[in-house]
């Protein structure tokens, strides 16, 4: 049976391949077109920012540089008192808007106080005021001193957009921003097409046309690389770049990114109250096989939830994962879940079952999620898979619903990740993507005083006890850290990754015989 499964796959693929080869259009030499997984659902920056500002649409007070330095956006330079509880932002002159307006300060005002007034990925609790200062500059006053303020600046939600791209009640009618390329085509959730803008203030794009088209399935994007349906594609899974990479016309990019791929966990669920439980199922998980059997990258097993990227946010001395399926058995013993001869666990009855939703934006996800169900079987707990829509995670989170979720976190939204832990550390609330129903008043309280440390020796060790915790803790339970693996065609020039992810960067592309 599965030969003659495997037999239908190759039949299909090569159907498949044959047919969009023959349907490959002519590729026009003014427009570089990228495939990714992302769906652009509205024109929100609050819900969907993050893709226009890797299209170039949108851009933000402040920049961020490949090692997560902070850097002059829109903003030239910012400024702080002497314990860091206002910030005044100078604004760069000559900006315009895709409309043609200048950008003044007036409009500037007007879009940070809206998008403050929407979720953001950072706790707007410290933030007291917002005000114009000078024709050139922005004041925040916050309620308590902090340094890394200037990042939470950086993040697409606090992207600057024109006041032409408000409606009735300041509801988003159009996306008027101001970067290298502006929008002339948007057809949710599937379609993004952009142009160069000419009155850019900074260097204008080489290429004319940028064109997004949402890829859902990781072979799907491998074959329009391949096929020169596409000329980026992101997100591809170990069995896509394996398709590639003999491929003469394209070549595979792998880099490192401040992502890692995370367990969920309800600590309000009654069998993951135990920190013992929670702990057995840490060290069920075989993720040197995850891995080089799945990712078939070696050494990205992760053993705590900030990967080598973060700096100060990274335990240095841990020891590695390792897998102790014996230890795991001893500790669910020890919680009360006897083995029975059917090979499951049982307490009261109860047989020891879990639920774990996961999604295809990020392909690997299911593949992993399926290897852990195995490897949770081997001590006797069942986990039902299931894949849902990236959605169903701060949905089952609000809700309370949800038990287990597989997901890859992406810690770079801030370069800082202060933001991030005061967002989802800080309450037994915690956060859509982060810990659910935890309580641990010794980091909530450690979380709220480091955010006003004004000396760094002192943080950085309030940061390693603080993450010493989390791990001794285990509110989430890591897995792997993550590897980008992106594909371009041959007439791809200049091609650089953001490992922020914040840019596609393809204003500073070429294509070879385009202008």
């Amino acid at each position: 049976m599965r030969n003659q499964k495997q037999l239908v796959l190759t039949v299909f693929m090569v159907v498949l391949v044959a047919f969009m080869t023959a349907c490959t259009p002519q590729q026009d030499p003014n427009k570089i077109i990228v495939s990714g997984p992302f769906e652009p659902i509205n024109l929100d920056p609050a819900s969907t920012g993050y893709i226009f500002s890797r299209m170039q649409v949108l851009e933000t007070l402040v920049d961020v540089g490949n090692n997560g330095e902070l850097l002059p956006g829109l903003a030239t330079s910012w400024l702080s008192n002497d314990d860091f509880t206002q910030w005044t932002f100078t604004l760069r002159q000559n900006v315009y808007f895709h409309d043609g307006q200048p950008m003044t300060v007036e409009a500037v005002y007007k879009s940070l106080a809206v998008a403050l007034g929407k979720p953001t990925p950072f706790a707007k609790n410290i933030l007291t005021n917002l005000e114009i200062v000078s024709p050139s500059q922005i004041r925040f006053t916050l309620n308590q001193s902090y340094r890394p303020f200037p990042s939470l600046m950086s993040n697409y939600s606090m992207a600057i957009i024109a006041p032409s791209s408000f409606g009735t009640f300041n509801r988003i009618k159009n996306l008027v921003a101001t970067g290298p390329y502006q929008i002339v085509h948007f057809e949710p959730p599937h379609n993004i097409t952009t142009e160069r803008f000419e009155q850019y203030w900074g260097e204008p794009a080489h290429i004319r046309y940028a064109e997004y088209i949402t890829g859902h399935r990781a072979e799907t994007r491998a074959l329009m690389v391949r096929t020169g349906q596409a000329d980026i594609v992101y997100n591809l899974d170990p069995a896509a770049v394996n398709m590639l990479g003999n491929e003469s016309n394209v070549t595979v990019h792998s880099n490192a990114i401040p992502r890692t791929t995370l367990i969920k966990l309800n600590i309000g669920n009654e069998i993951l109250s135990d920190r013992s439980v929670r702990e057995a199922l840490s060290l069920a998980i075989d993720r040197t096989g995850i891995a080089e059997g799945i990712l078939r990258v070696p050494g990205v097993e992760a053993n705590q939830i900030f990967g080598p990227m973060m700096g100060d946010w990274h335990l240095h001395n841990l020891p590695p994962p390792a897998t102790h399926t014996q230890r795991a058995n001893q500790l669910l013993n020890e919680a009360g879940w006897q083995k029975r001869d059917d090979g499951w666990r049982y307490r009261d009855n109860q047989r020891l079952t879990l639920n774990m939703i996961t999604y295809a934006n990020r392909p690997e996800l299911i593949i992993i999620a399926t290897a852990i169900q195995e490897q949770w079987a081997r001590i006797g707990v069942e986990l039902n898979v299931q894949m849902e829509n990236v959605s169903a995670i701060p949905s089952g989170h609000a809700d309370g619903s949800l038990q287990t979720a597989l997901m890859a976190r992406n810690f770079a939204n801030i370069p800082n990740p202060l933001g991030i832990m005061l967002a989802d550390f800080t309450s037994k609330a915690g956060g859509e993507w982060g810990p659910m129903n935890w309580s641990n008043p010794a980091v909530f309280s450690g979380v709220r005083t480091l955010s006003q440390q004004t000396e760094t020796e002192q943080a950085s060790v309030q940061i390693a006890n603080i993450l010493k915790q989390i791990h001794q803790d285990l509110p989430l339970i890591p897995v792997t850290f993550y590897i980008q693996q992106t594909a371009t065609s041959a007439r791809v020039k200049n091609f650089s990754f953001d490992p922020f992810e914040r840019s596609f960067r393809l204003s500073a592309m070429r294509l070879e015989h385009g202008s």
